[in-house]
Parts: structure tokens; C-alpha cells; sequence
């Protein structure tokens, strides 16, 4: 059975503002019991902050989730009391974000990386509870008057970024066929237009179990920034299996697909080292023999080479069986 998932919009960026808990205050005070109306210092400690962790989550729709949300706070500890009662400790703030994000403190430059599910990252710790005046009963000072309050938590600003884990992505120029496919193998609803850079953002949808990646498109330059540019690159350095789309009614499909390796080496040395598989799509925009004769001029590339036409239910059925097998295979 196909497992669908749609997901309707993708935020890959996220700026926030962050704060630990602040200590609860150490307190005066004093025993009161029958027979000691004036006993020693029985001023609590005040309990620690809260602090802030980072946490991984296979849910890439996250930060599209926290859009409206600035600010996230750890809880505060709770003062101290009296008959030596310690403050409660604030409750520590965990943060999920989907694995594959880079996080920054801007603030120090210091940077964090998620990558696997339920990997926890702290990144903020919180203050310490202040002392009650119990802590500060000495021979010379049997009544002190002493208390501190807590410490501030440590607090910053973060940028999150998602560099998509996937397990297969769809890569090709705009307008290859690659958002078309990706609803016709999982039924995923996302946005297709007859112009370029329909894609702005990544489309997810997973089949039997495997989440694949529709990946803005690519134009000449983009690893100089052209296009979509880097926006596009930086999702295909944690993506399994590249899908190449080359769409078989262009006359130079040789070209087309050369001009994508290009800036794939030229972003990263390492992405053309990838396990790459060539789709020719659209095929029911040609007969068979015109097909062979496009299959024939990619061969000499000595790569996998699949045909697909999203009108076609066998060669969607191949199609996903083969996607299904590479991947586990890795």
C-alpha cells in the first residue's frame, strides 16, 4: 500500500528568538515552632531555569508550523520557601525541528547540525537558583540576612535551516516533469504550471515509505546564484537517490542534461558523485521509435536509464519498483 503524504506549503528558514529560564530567588526566612519562637535561617534555594535543547523530528513540515511563532521561553524556576523548601525547577524547553537543519546562534556564531531522529542538541543553559539565607549560617553569623536571587538564563537569537533529507530526489531544469510525477507516484497535491519555477520551495510526498523530494529547478549559473540558485543545490547534498528528469521533447536532451551535472559539480564536487538515475519523461509526447532514438543518445552517458509518462499507469508501476529497490538496496 502507498503511503501519501501531502504537504501543502514548505518553510526551509526559520529566525527566532530564544530564552532559558531565569533561577528562582533564594528567600530569607526564618523557623517558627513551638518553643523556638525564634529559631535559625530557614531561607530555600530557588530552582534552576529551564534550559533550551534542540530536537530532531522526521516531520520536515515544522518550521511552517512555527511561522507565526518569535519567541520561544524555557520556564523560570520557582523561588525557594520557607523550613529549608527548595524552589521547583523549570521545565526544561524542547525545541523539534526536522532532521537535516543547520542551526545558528547568531549572536556567537556557534553552529549545530540535526541529523538523525530524536538527536538532542543543548543550546542554551538555564540560570541557577539563587541561595536562601540557610546556605549562609555560620559560627560568627548565626542569623544571616543573606539571600541571592537567580540567575537570567542564557538567551539568543537562532536561524534554523533545513538542508532536506530525503530519500530520493527529482532534480532537471524547470519544467521537466518533476512536480507532475511526484503527484502521480504519491498522490500528492503539489502546485503545476506551464512555466518555470513553478517549484519555489521543495514538494514532499512518500511511496512505501520513502519520502521523495520534488527539488526547485535548475537553470545554467545556479551555483552562482541564477535561478533559484543555491535555494535549489543545498537540498541535493543530503537527498539518497537523484531521479534526473530530462523531459524527451527537448531536441537536445544530451545538453539539457550535461548542463545540470555542470552546476551540480561546480555548488559541490560531491553531488556528482552521487547515485544518479536518468528519467526520461513525458513520453507520450513521441512514438516508440522516437523514443528509442532518445534512450539510444543518453546511453552513451553509461547510467540507468527509465522512460515514464504520468499517463502511463505500467511505467509509473516500474517506475516505483524501481524506486522502491534502489532504496532499500542502499
Amino acid at each position: 500500500m502507498t503511503l501519501i503524504l501531502i504537504i501543502m506549503s514548505f518553510i526551509d528558514e526559520l529566525k527566532i528568538y530564544v530564552k532559558a529560564g531565569k533561577g528562582g530567588d533564594g528567600v530569607v526566612r526564618w523557623l517558627r515552632k513551638k518553643g523556638l519562637p525564634f529559631g535559625g535561617p530557614s531561607g530555600g534555594n530557588g530552582g534552576n531555569g529551564g534550559s533550551v535543547y534542540f530536537r530532531g523530528s522526521r516531520d520536515t513540515n515544522l518550521l511552517f508550523k512555527y511561522r507565526f511563532v518569535k519567541e520561544f521561553d524555557a520556564e523560570n524556576g520557582t523561588d525557594g520557601g520557607k523550613d529549608s523548601l527548595f524552589g521547583k525547577n523549570g521545565e526544561d524547553l524542547y525545541i523539534d525541528i526536522p532532521i537535516g537543519s543547520l542551526i545558528t546562534n547568531t549572536d556567537s556564531g556557534e553552529e549545530y547540525e540535526i541529523l538523525k531522529e530524536g538527536e538532542v542538541i543543548q543550546v542554551l543553559k538555564g540560570g541557577e537558583g539563587g541561595n536562601g539565607n540557610e546556605n549562609y549560617k555560620s559560627s560568627r553569623d548565626q542569623a544571616p540576612e543573606r539571600a541571592t536571587p537567580g540567575e537570567k538564563g542564557e538567551q539568543a537569537n537562532f536561524h534554523v535551516e533545513i538542508k532536506l533529507i530525503a530519500d530520493v530526489g527529482l532534480i532537471g531544469i524547470p519544467s521537466a516533469g518533476k512536480t507532475s510525477l511526484l503527484n502521480a507516484l504519491t498522490k500528492a497535491d503539489a502546485k503545476v504550471g506551464d512555466y518555470p519555477f513553478t517549484t519555489l520551495d521543495p514538494n514532499l510526498g512518500v511511496l512505501y515509505g520513502n519520502i521523495i523530494a520534488d527539488l526547485p529547478g535548475i537553470i545554467e549559473g545556479a551555483a552562482e546564484g541564477k535561478g533559484l540558485g543555491h535555494k535549489f543545490l543545498k537540498h541535493i547534498q543530503r537527498t539518497g537517490l537523484l531521479l534526473h528528469c530530462v523531459s524527451v521533447e527537448y531536441e537536445k536532451p544530451l545538453e539539457i542534461y550535461e548542463t545540470i551535472r555542470k552546476e551540480l559539480k561546480k555548488y559541490d564536487k560531491n553531488l556528482s558523485k552521487k547515485k544518479e538515475i536518468i528519467l526520461l519523461t513525458k513520453t507520450d509526447l513521441l512514438n516508440k521509435e522516437e523514443i528509442k532514438e532518445k534512450v539510444k543518445t543518453m546511453s552513451s552517458l553509461s547510467k540507468d536509464i527509465l522512460t515514464v509518462s504520468i499517463h502511463d499507469e505500467d511505467s509509473l508501476k516500474k517506475l516505483s519498483d524501481y524506486i522502491s529497490q534502489e532504496v532499500s538496496s542502499n
